[in-house]
C-alpha cells in the first residue's frame, strides 16, 4: 500500500507537501504514511483514493485495477 501510495504522487508530478496539504496534515505525518511507519487512515484513504479518481482497493492492493467503482 504504501508504494502505491508512493508511486501515485510521483506519477502524477506532486510533492509530499502537496498531498500533505490536501489532506491538512504535516508533510513529515504524510512522509511516515509513504514509509509504513504510520497506519492510514480510512478518512484519509477515502481522500487519496477521491483525489487520485481510484478505489481504495487499489490503494491497499487488494486489486490491480486503478479504475473506481462506478
Amino acid at each position: 500500500m504504501f508504494q502505491r501510495i508512493r508511486d501515485l504522487r510521483e506519477d502524477n508530478d506532486l510533492t509530499q507537501h502537496q498531498i500533505a496539504t490536501l489532506l491538512n496534515i504535516s508533510q513529515s505525518t504524510y512522509s511516515r504514511y509513504e514509509n509504513g511507519e504510520l497506519e492510514i487512515p480510512i478518512q484519509t484513504l477515502i481522500k487519496l483514493a477521491n483525489h487520485y479518481d481510484t478505489s481504495i482497493d487499489y490503494l491497499v492492493n487488494m486489486t490491480d485495477i486503478k479504475n473506481p467503482y462506478r
